[in-house]
Formats: C-alpha cells, structure tokens, sequence
C-alpha cells in the first residue's frame, strides 16, 4: 500500500479534544520549544539542563528531549546518514511539536546540522512555537572537550560521517538567541536564556 492510499484511511481526531489554551490554563505557563543546535561539545546539553533545572524550580513543568537520549530509544534504528538525520529530526519535531501543546516548555539538544534540517522541525512544530537557540563554540574548542571522547573516534576513523570532521555544521542565519560558551560561563548563559524566554512562557 502507497502512502497516498494509506493516508486516506487515516482520520486525525480534533473536535472534542482539549485545547493547548485549555492545558495552558491548568499549568499556568505556555508551551514552547527551545531548540539547542550547535557542534558536539558545545555545550546543548548542560546548558539546557541548568535552564530546565532553574525553571522547575519556579514552578514550570518542563520536558527534556535529548539526542543520546532519543537514538537510545525512538530512534535506535536510525544511522547518521542524511536521510536518517532528517527522519531522525522529524520524529523529534512531532514529539516536541506534542509537549508543547500540552503546555510542556520543551527542550531538544540535538547538532542537526544544517538549515534544511532545523526548518523541517521549524515547521512541524510551528514558527510561533520554535525558538532556536545557537550554542556556539569553536571546533577546536568543542574538539578540546570532547567530554564523549567522539572527535578523538572520528579522527581515528572510528565513527563515520561526523559533524565538524567529515560533514559541515551551518549556522543559523538568525536565531532566536545565540550563546558563545567560550565565552560565557554556564551561569551567564543560563541567565541570558531566562532573561529571554520568560516572557514567552509566562501566563497571562
């Protein structure tokens, strides 16, 4: 069966369900979707972790998504192809594009590597729902980190297809915020996100 065929058996369920305001209204904040990008090493994770961190301890229910994480689970069967990447986003963007519209302040930290890939996600979770946060680092600084000792497999010829070695990492052209993390401690960065998003999820 195509999937032309297949979609007209399928029937997406909306009258009766509850609304993203309606959830918005119990939780009391608005459901976003901060997008970390950024080279391997740069710093997504942690960054994303202390922001989570700060907001549930004001009250916020927030929501994780990270790329081990999730190529450790929903997306094991995928490889670091281009094809796979882009599935690999995809799959990630209707997940997030769930959370947020149960009113869950959603986090993703993951390298998706290039513009095509980040405005798939853009539009499957919605312009309006998307912030893209570029945690930027040089490579020779993100190579020095290497917390998960993966540039060192790379260079070794270990791991194939990796980004900032074998395959290029577009920058944003005009993200919602950028955090140069050579520059920044954590706690600066971590205040110049809240400092930032807090109007965005605030209910008024």
């Amino acid at each position: 069966m195509d999937i032309e065929k297949k979609l007209k058996n399928i029937f997406p369920v909306k009258k009766g369900m509850i609304t993203k305001e309606e959830k918005e209204n119990l939780l009391k904040q608005k459901g976003i979707v901060l997008w970390f990008t950024g080279l391997s090493g740069s710093g997504k994770t942690t960054l994303a972790l202390n922001v989570e961190r700060e907001l549930y301890t004001s009250g916020y229910l927030t929501q994780l998504l990270d790329g081990d994480n999730i190529r450790s689970g929903l997306n094991k069967d995928l490889s670091f192809s281009e094809a796979d990447r882009l599935e690999n986003i995809r799959r990630i963007a209707e997940v997030a594009k769930l959370f947020a519209n149960c009113g869950i302040i959603t986090f993703t930290t993951f390298v998706s590597p290039t513009i095509k890939i980040r405005n798939v996600a853009k539009q499957i979770i919605g312009e309006n729902l998307f912030f893209e946060i570029y945690v930027n680092a040089p490579l020779e600084v993100c190579e020095q980190r290497d917390v998960k000792g993966l540039y060192k497999k790379a260079r070794a010829g270990e791991i194939k297809d990796f980004t900032g070695i074998h395959q290029p990492f577009e920058p944003p052209v005009n993200p919602f915020l950028e955090i140069r993390t050579d520059k920044m401690t954590i706690e600066a960065a971590t205040d110049k996100i809240l400092r930032q998003i807090l109007p965005k999820i605030r209910y008024n």
